[in-house]
């Protein structure tokens, strides 16, 4: 628990470790995030956004700066999970960003409907997965202007 008191800089929404542990080497590959924060399901990621379940201690006033979020998650779909970020006054602000497999229009314009800042293809290649996620930390971490 004592790690979800603590501030996040990215939450990661992630049921494929692999592709959770790329994301986090290519952060701190380039020194884009020291705090980085992994749950593998829908439900967790809501848990620790909205200080719920083994979260409930977490402060809710502190938000990660972004969430990088699957669609294809256990438990609570990625969309879903999207909606509830994004109809919240609280968690509305933090940019959602959709690093997913699916390449499906569908779930590229669900995900713009609910209101997503960014909409990402996972790259199959290690190195051009790392350079996306790299891309992604360097704009949404030090070029965006985000309100406290």
């Amino acid at each position: 628990m004592e790690e979800a008191l603590m501030e996040v800089d990215i939450l990661i929404v992630e049921d494929n470790p692999n592709d959770a542990e790329m994301a986090i080497r290519a952060l701190k590959r380039n020194n884009l995030a020291n705090k980085v924060f992994v749950v593998t399901d829908g439900e967790e990621a809501l848990e620790f956004l909205f200080s719920r379940g083994k979260y409930n201690l977490r402060k809710t006033c502190v938000r990660p700066r972004m969430v990088l979020l699957d669609l294809k998650l256990p438990k609570i779909g990625g969309l879903e999970v999207l909606k509830e970020i994004k109809e919240n006054p609280e968690t509305k602000v933090i940019p959602v960003i959709v690093l997913t497999s699916s390449k499906e229009e569908k779930d590229l314009v669900e995900s713009y409907q609910l209101g997503v800042n960014s909409y990402i293809v996972k790259p199959v290649e290690f190195e051009k997965f790392v350079d996306a996620v790299n891309k992604l930390g360097m704009y949404w971490l030090l070029l965006n202007q985000q309100p406290k």
